[in-house]
């Protein structure tokens, strides 16, 4: 068995979900509770198909959302996982509990806009994601500036009353 770390390609400011789940049927139930969630989203997503022609299947509604998710998904080449871009000014909190209601869904490996790295297992059989690394390591413990920082910062840009 060999471990790789696979880098994940987007713009800085470009949120992806990452996840794994058990059935072709993913990609249409994922697209249509992503514009379900946010009617207009604009987003990109692909599924690993983990059998028969083990192709890369994806939809979305932005090209370009659409061809970073493909790149990724081949990096990756995880069966039975899927990679959601979402274009700027859409958010993974917006979307992520209609992400995991899908019934195929099995886990999220990450929501995120970090820098991120995929760890993935590579055996005689194919590939399978053992986990992410999401941005980088704490520095230190915040302290009452940070509070304060953190609760304002919130409360800026609408998430707290």
């Amino acid at each position: 068995m060999e471990i790789l770390s696979v880098k994940i390609e987007k713009p800085e400011a470009v949120n992806f979900i990452l996840g794994q789940s058990h059935f072709i049927k993913t990609v249409e139930d994922l697209h249509e509770a992503l514009v379900n969630a946010v009617p207009g989203i604009r987003f990109g997503l692909a599924f690993c198909e983990a059998s028969g022609e083990c192709l890369v299947r994806y939809s979305g509604t932005d090209e370009a959302m659409i061809a970073l998710a493909q790149k990724n998904a081949l990096a990756i080449g995880a069966g039975h996982s899927f990679i959601i871009f979402l274009a700027e000014g859409y958010y993974p909190i917006n979307v992520l509990n209609a992400v995991k209601n899908v019934p195929e869904v099995c886990r999220v490996f990450c929501a995120t806009a970090n820098p991120t790295e995929v760890l993935v297992a590579v055996t005689e059989q194919g590939r399978g994601i053992l986990g992410v690394v999401d941005g980088a390591a704490p520095r230190g413990v915040e302290g009452e500036d940070g509070i304060a920082w953190r609760k304002g910062f919130l409360r800026k840009i609408g998430y707290k009353l």
